[in-house]
């Protein structure tokens, strides 16, 4: 087969979750356990970082990688969904892995598929841990796909696990109150395996205190140690748009012995001030580990994390003429993150491209958009997409307005016709959304 055959046998013969949802779901580890065997079990082959949580784990995976890519290491990168392309999911030093080391990885254990029957999202995570134990990386960031306790990504043994926080989403597989959601991501928490979470939050933090006791296992919430404001936007070179970045300062109120740090960003939704404290005291873990990172190299990494990594989506602007963001947060609290950077947004008219898949809880999400919007309901291109017909019903019965477009492109082309010189429009609801126009 060649690659596009490949990946098309891939996505037609393995359930993939994204597609169709619970039902690729594997409760529990032993088809990755089977399949690592086989391929003389690569994930002990190589140093990692483990980051999950319910928001914020893609950027905080790919800050971080930046980070160790600038300091010279070579790093491995494994994060899922993709965008556009399957490669993006694997990539070293930010370049994706090339479409004849998939296609030989597939040519070479389909006999193993066959026979052990994995998941799409099962050999994936074989072909990432042998690609990155061939390569012989200095390490790997490796990130979550759904959850954590039953995830395929947990049979490594990390030098760090990072859990960003918890939110609502995926209820129906990893349970419906927070402290359950919570217990599913701590099972990434391991013996003797400091752990780092983000956000301290009161409903679940004793569920990772508890977790981390039993495992013997350090902890410390980022957000309880660093404080990261906004700048003010001060004096820029011409060639410098402010909009371009997110200036930040990071200060130490618990620990004096470590200085001030002024950061610039190129991802530059304001949820990165919480994300920049995870991967800050991920980094500092890692020094203590033995690792050499210098504040030169957290400076030049962050400002650079889209050029090193490739990563897209995250409150990225489209075009500017009418102004035209997305971005992927897409459960109640991404949404809310996203609501606050709208807010942040001087406009005349907001424009609002959106579609979502047909197992979220849509109620929570719809009953925080604003009314005095104008909706173009769109369904992504995939299986587990919500009919936009749908999507409209139920978006009226909160008061929101618009009409139905056949596709996300169509939708966004007629916003952006539709948009005045200073209104802006915005992409989002669902990752797969992003996914068609980026």
């Amino acid at each position: 087969m060649n690659y596009k055959e490949t990946v098309q046998y891939l996505y037609s013969q393995l359930p993939l979750f994204t597609r169709v949802g619970a039902s690729a779901y594997k409760a529990n580890l032993d088809n990755t356990i089977e399949l690592c065997r086989r391929l003389d079990d690569p994930q002990h082959q190589f140093k990692s970082v483990h980051i999950g949580g319910t928001n914020g784990k893609g950027s905080t995976s790919h800050m971080l990688a930046a980070i160790l890519q600038t300091a010279g290491y070579k790093t491995g990168l494994y994060t899922s969904p993709h965008l556009k392309d399957f490669r993006e999911r694997i990539r070293i030093n930010g370049q994706m892995i090339s479409e004849q080391e998939v296609i030989d990885f597939v040519a070479q254990h389909q006999p193993d598929f066959e026979e052990i029957r994995p998941s799409f999202f099962e050999m994936t995570v074989g072909l990432a841990f042998d690609y990155f134990a061939r390569e012989k990386v200095d390490i790997a960031i490796i990130e979550v796909g759904l959850g954590g306790r039953l995830d395929s990504t947990n049979i490594v043994t990390p030098l760090l696990s990072v859990i960003t926080n918890i939110g609502w989403d995926h209820m129906n597989i990893l349970g419906d109150t927070l402290p359950l959601i919570a217990a599913e991501k701590a099972g990434i928490i391991k013996p003797d395996i400091p752990v780092i979470i983000g956000e301290y939050q009161p409903e679940v933090a004793e569920v990772f205190i508890t977790k981390a006791k039993k495992e013997n296992s350090g902890i410390l919430f980022a957000s309880e140690m660093i404080i990261a404001e906004n700048q003010e936007s001060g004096t820029r070179n011409q060639d410098e748009k402010t909009n371009e970045y997110l200036d930040v300062t990071v200060t130490f109120p618990r620990d004096s012995r470590l200085k001030t740090l002024d950061l610039r960003l190129d991802l530059t939704g304001s949820y990165q001030l919480k994300n920049v404290k995870t991967v800050l005291y991920a980094v500092k873990e890692l020094c203590r580990q033995g690792f050499i990172i210098s504040d030169e190299h957290i400076f030049t990494g962050l400002r650079q994390v889209k050029t090193l990594t490739g990563l897209h989506g995250r409150w990225e602007v489209l075009s500017k003429n009418p102004l035209t963001i997305c971005d992927t947060g897409h459960n109640p609290e991404g949404i809310n993150e996203v609501l606050q950077n709208i807010a942040a947004v001087k406009y005349d008219h907001l424009h609002f491209v959106i579609g979502v898949l047909n197992d979220k809880d849509l109620s929570k999400i719809l009953d925080k958009l604003p009314a005095i919007a104008t909706y173009y309901f769109c369904k992504p291109d995939i299986p587990r997409g919500l009919d936009a017909e749908n999507l409209k019903l139920q978006a009226e019965s909160f008061g929101l307005k618009g009409e139905v477009y056949l596709s996300v492109n169509d939708a966004l082309h007629a916003a952006q016709q539709n948009a005045g010189k200073n209104d802006l429009v915005f992409v989002g609801g669902s990752t797969f959304v992003v996914a068609e126009v980026v």
